[in-house]
């Protein structure tokens, strides 16, 4: 299994800051998959992928001979990031982090991608989507540690159904038990950590969480 590594960095074609992205989640420790253009990032950091997917719509140039690649048809019924998930757990993996899967031109796209978290979460999978500021989690019936984040904004979000009931500690605004809907009131946006150790447990239903640094 990739060297015996135990996660799965699938890197993305949208732009990253990737010196201190990759600083600090090191690739050494990570079975590397470049979606599509994400091989342009990934060789500009000095990083060797060890697969390359994708049917190159969005690269400036094709990927190096160097590399193993999976040349995917422009026509398809999966994203490039997708069938690089796919790939990762046909290869054993469980935990995925997708950089540069995020932000860019295409809004669709992180929509998407928001979809590839959802699959991943419901395989029996972990995943994290980042930027260099940005990180999303999917919960259900679950909870994220935060340590050390003070100052970090955190907004949570229904997702794949209109309801969820969460609770809050060592954030501003504390809640118990209650709960977020889809009903065009956005309640859980813009919270703030404000101790050194906090968390959101969601009791009931599927939250996005997103925190910003």
């Amino acid at each position: 299994m990739g060297a015996e590594k135990q996660a799965c960095m699938i890197i993305g074609a949208s732009p990253l800051d990737s010196k201190r992205l990759f600083k600090e989640f090191d690739p050494k420790h990570y079975y590397v998959i470049c979606a599509d253009a994400g091989y342009e990032t990934a060789l500009d950091a000095g990083i060797q992928p060890d697969l390359i997917v994708g049917d190159f719509d969005s690269a400036a140039e094709p990927p190096p001979r160097t590399v193993k690649c999976l040349t995917l048809p422009v026509d398809k019924d999966v994203t490039d990031t997708m069938f690089a998930v796919l790939k990762g757990f046909s290869l054993g993996f469980r935990s995925f982090l997708l950089l540069g899967c995020l932000g860019g031109r295409r809004f669709d796209h992180t929509l998407a991608n928001l979809e590839v978290l959802q699959y991943i979460r419901e395989h029996g999978g972990h995943g994290i989507l980042a930027d260099e500021n940005t990180r999303i989690f999917l919960l259900h019936d679950e909870k994220l540690k935060m340590t050390g984040m003070k100052g970090a904004t955190v907004s949570v979000f229904p997702y794949s159904g209109s309801v969820c009931t969460v609770s809050y500690s060592g954030l501003k605004y504390p809640l118990n038990r209650d709960q977020l809907t889809c009903g065009g009131f956005p309640m859980g946006v813009s919270n703030l950590v404000t101790a050194n150790a906090a968390e959101v447990r969601v009791h009931n239903g599927s939250a996005l969480v997103v925190v910003v640094q």
